[in-house]
This record gives structure tokens, C-alpha cells and sequence, in this order.
């Protein structure tokens, strides 16, 4: 029985207060903000966030915003579930289809294509701002092509990462007191989940994708893994979402396993079922927005669970190992009863908002998957079905391989 640890999908999606500066002060030069290669440095320095402004985005363009943008088209799941955050969202006029979970998310204009965002649907919304992800490079120049203004954000795979975007985010559509609020919010989430697990051991861990391909070094889902208290054996094995023979998965030999369908169906599977996770049935249901899309409650909410389940574990092993759940008989030192299993009750999560933004059809696109999000169960980072983004991943992993 798969019962030795379960932690329930966060399904609650909450909906940030609306705010933002109006308008561009008169005779207000515009501040000129460049995104950096190395590092956060995205700062305003006094506490206006006026307009004009110009950034200058991950393609080297520098933008230029006369005025705060009142019309926003996001092609990235995550950048909506971050304007959703910032209060923003009643200005949002067209999404893709997989930040649909967000609240009142269906009643925007769905500039959705069978792969990526269609240029057609986005120009028919009429934006003033279109934000797109780094894994939809290829449409960017269609989009500044038909004179649309067009924020293109680089690769996000650590928190830092995501605190610049979501600065930038703010000061793109002047909502920076949100922004650094927003900030401030996921960076205590973050001390809370190290200090969490700060006093356990950290299980070796693995998040697969299906058909062999797993989240590895250099992602986002490492970083949340790494902040929640585990080690992501398949960071040793390259970086982005290589695909693992069995082999080197049984090698490897996790001891837990970040899964996205509650039944844990993989674990069913070979070669998972032979591992450590399988054969102990320790695994952790994590929502498959919040996983797969970089964006600030994402990293609020997942950080939480799996450090939540991590120490839970932790302390169903303890627990066991003192005998408090399976005592010992004194004679030989076996355990005459317990086993040491966990309902998972204690270690839900509330999931506030509970959804990912998939940005590039892989856990938002940031970490170089796709931007669709998943949006299904069972998905790899970012959008789509397993079998859609396995090609995705593939298609990547071959144009950008490491």
C-alpha cells in the first residue's frame, strides 16, 4: 500500500487586491531599467513608478512605455499568475489556455495556438503590453512584427530569478509597491521552509516527467526541491530535463518522489517501482501549477508542501525507529507492530492559489520547458500532456542541448 506518505494538491486559487500607480507624471523623464545577465539587480531607486519607463528585455530591445498599460496580453502562464498577484489582472485581456486556473482567468480572450500563443489572436486583443517567455522566443518577432510591444523575459530557475521578474513585472505595468510586497512575502516562504527542514536529513529525491525524462539541474524544480528540504538526484546527471535510461534512474535510487497525479500512478511503473520511493511507497503529491510555473506563489505554495512533507517523514521515521509506532519486543530488537505509516493529514497543503503558469510550456517556460504549463496531472514543467511535453522537451532538449 502506497499510504507511507501523501501530501494533498493544493486546489484554492486566491485573487491579490488591485493596485498600481495611474499614469505618467508630467514632464516625467522615463527611467531606463536593464535586465542583467549575472544576478537580481532590477531595483527602482526612489519610490515612483512613474512613466515613461524603458527596460530593455532578454533579447537586448530595449521598450519603451509611454504610459502604464492598461491592455496586457500574457503568453506565459506564469507572468499571468504573477499579474494576478499584483493585483493586475483587470487589465489583462488575453491569456493562454493554461493559466485558465486563475480566477476569472475564462473570461479573457484565450490567444492560445495548438503549440505556443497564435500572433492573430494576440494582435485581435489590442495590447499595449504583450509579456512573453523566454521558451517563446520564436514569438516574439511575429508579435514586434505586427507593432506590438513586446516584453521578452529570460530563463528563471532560481528565486532570485523569479523576485527580478516579478520586479520587473511590477514596474512594466506600475505596480512596484505590489511587486516588492509580493517579493517580501515569497522570500519569508522561503526561510520558513529552510528552517523547516534545517534540523533533518534531506532524502534524495526525484521529480520524473514520464517516458524517462526528469527535472535536473539548472531548473526551476530543483530550486524548489532544494528549498524544500530534499537533493535532486537527477541534478547530478546535466542540467534541464535530460531523459534517464532506467538504468541510471535505479542508480540514482530516490528515496522520494515528487509526483503530480494523486493516485501516484508512476510509482507503478518500472523502474520507479524499484526504487527506494516505490518499494516504501514514499512519495508527495505536489500541485502541478505551482511546480511547473515560476512565478512567486508558486514558489510559496511548493515550498511549503514538500518541506511540510519532508519533515513529516522525517518524523514518521523517527518516530518508528524509537518505536513509538512499531515497538520493539526486547528480545531480538524486532519490531512487533506499526507500520509506521502516515495518513498525510498533517502535511497538506493549503495551496492558496493553487495553480501553475506554465509560461513556455514548461513549468513557465523559465527553465527552459514549455510554457504551457501542464495543466494536467501528470505533466512535465510547463504545459500540455505528458506526450506534449515530452516532444516539446525533446525538441529543446535538441535545439539548445548542453
Amino acid at each position: 500500500m502506497r499510504d507511507r506518505y501523501v501530501i494533498a494538491m493544493a486546489l484554492l486559487v486566491t485573487t491579490a487586491l488591485v493596485g498600481g500607480v495611474a499614469g505618467p507624471a508630467a514632464g516625467a523623464q522615463p527611467t531606463t531599467i536593464e535586465s542583467p545577465t549575472d544576478g537580481p539587480s532590477v531595483h527602482q531607486t526612489d519610490d515612483a513608478c512613474d512613466f515613461p519607463v524603458e527596460l530593455t528585455d532578454a533579447t537586448g530591445t530595449t521598450i519603451t512605455l509611454d504610459e502604464r498599460p492598461e491592455r496586457i496580453t500574457t503568453i506565459n502562464p506564469s507572468a499571468a499568475q504573477t499579474l494576478w498577484e499584483l493585483g493586475a489582472e483587470d487589465r489583462v485581456v488575453g491569456v493562454t489556455q493554461y493559466a485558465f486556473y486563475l480566477d476569472g482567468a475564462t473570461e479573457k480572450a484565450n490567444v492560445s495556438a495548438s503549440f505556443g500563443a497564435s500572433v492573430e489572436r494576440v494582435v485581435d486583443t489590442e495590447p499595449d503590453l504583450v509579456l512573453a517567455p523566454n521558451a517563446s522566443a520564436s514569438d516574439v518577432e511575429p508579435l514586434r512584427e505586427q507593432g506590438l510591444t513586446v516584453y521578452h523575459f529570460p530563463a528563471a530557475t532560481s528565486v532570485d530569478d523569479i523576485a527580478e521578474k516579478t520586479e520587473t513585472i511590477g514596474r512594466l505595468v506600475g505596480n512596484c509597491e505590489a511587486a516588492a510586497a509580493t517579493n517580501e512575502e515569497m522570500y519569508d516562504a522561503v526561510e520558513e521552509a529552510e528552517d523547516r527542514t534545517a534540523d533533518v536529513d534531506r532524502p534524495a529525491a526525484l521529480y520524473p516527467l514520464g517516458d524517462g525524462y526528469v527535472a535536473a539541474n539548472n531548473t526551476f524544480i530543483d530550486e524548489i526541491m532544494r528549498v524544500g528540504g530534499t537533493d535532486n538526484v537527477a541534478a547530478a546527471e546535466g542540467d534541464g530535463y535530460p531523459q534517464l535510461s532506467n538504468e541510471v534512474i535505479l542508480q540514482t535510487d530516490p528515496e522520494l518522489i515528487l509526483v503530480t497525479d494523486p493516485e501516484a500512478r508512476i510509482l507503478d511503473e518500472e523502474p520507479y517501482a524499484s526504487t527506494t520511493a516505490g518499494t516504501e511507497g514514499n512519495y508527495v503529491v505536489m500541485d502541478v501549477n505551482y511546480l511547473n510555473q515560476p512565478a512567486p506563489r508558486s514558489v510559496i505554495e511548493s515550498t511549503e508542501t514538500l518541506s511540510t512533507a519532508v519533515a513529516d517523514l522525517q518524523a514518521e521515521d523517527g518516530e518508528t525507529a524509537d518505536g513509538e509506532d512499531g515497538t520493539s519486543d526486547g528480545e531480538d530488537g524486532t519490531s512487533d507492530g506499526g507500520d509506521g505509516t502516515s495518513d498525510g493529514e498533517d502535511g497538506t497543503s493549503d495551496g492558496e492559489d493553487g495553480t501553475s503558469d506554465g509560461e513556455d510550456g514548461t513549468s513557465d517556460g523559465d527553465d527552459g520547458t514549455s510554457d504551457g504549463d501542464d495543466g494536467s496531472e501528470s505533466q512535465a514543467p510547463g504545459f500540455g500532456v505528458v506526450t506534449a511535453l515530452i516532444a516539446a522537451l525533446a525538441a529543446a532538449l535538441i535545439a539548445r542541448r548542453r
